[in-house]
């Protein structure tokens, strides 16, 4: 604390400044910090979507999908759609319809220029669990396969195969935490200015529009 009954107290970012660092930590390290985890959480781990896994898949609507670069670099992306968007085409074969979105590709770039490895995590609305799934993938624009995966009016622009290799449920721990899905935590879209009006702040390039603007506009475009 500074000296003086009229001074301003310590900011966190001061108190932190002065704080041993603890951020190198090491295997050993970690292993003084957390348990082993028991043989019941390592087993649970499967080498193949179970029929647990593709009811949970076929239920879910959303995922986030994480792919790396060469340089080690790390791309997480939202990935949506009707419940069973991502289809189980096998045991170890999930295939991944990509839709309209901002055209960056950065996840298809780290797995066409990359390692390839991929990892996705599953949310069905309500549900607590969630599911990680996670493998080799690789992209195709073949017409047919295209064409068998139409939705929302129009086909995919391209499709991500993941061949499976591991996969398994998350305790619903963390998103009991956040209370994800709880109407009294739910916050009304109007605190925020749209993303739209966001980005123009941001950039000053294109022209602001409103929250209902944006929606309208990406009704035409899913």
């Amino acid at each position: 604390m500074r000296g003086g009954l009229d001074e301003e107290p310590d900011t966190l970012a001061e108190i932190f400044e002065r704080r041993k660092p603890v951020t190198d930590l090491s295997a050993s390290d970690l292993s003084t910090i957390y348990p082993k985890p028991t043989p019941r959480v390592i087993a649970k781990a499967r080498p193949e979507i179970d029929a647990h896994a593709e009811k949970f898949i076929a239920m879910s609507p959303f995922c986030v999908l994480a792919t790396s670069s060469l340089d080690g670099s790390v791309d997480a992306s939202p990935r949506g759609g009707n419940p069973g968007f991502v289809h189980v085409a096998g045991p170890n074969l999930l295939l991944m319809p990509d839709r309209s979105g901002n055209n960056r590709i950065d996840s298809f770039r780290n797995i066409v220029e990359g390692s390839g490895f991929v990892q996705l995590i599953f949310f069905v609305p309500g549900i607590d669990e969630t599911l990680r799934v996670g493998g080799k993938g690789k992209l195709s624009a073949a017409p047919d396969l295209l064409a068998s995966m139409v939705e929302f009016g129009k086909p995919p622009r391209a499709v991500l195969s993941i061949d499976v290799h591991e996969a398994y449920f998350h305790c619903g721990k963390a998103l009991m935490r956040a209370k994800l899905w709880s109407q009294e935590t739910r916050v009304e879209r109007a605190v925020l200015p749209s993303i739209s009006e966001v980005i123009h702040d941001q950039t000053k390039l294109g022209e602001p529009e409103s929250q209902a603007e944006v929606v309208a506009r990406y009704k035409t475009q899913l």
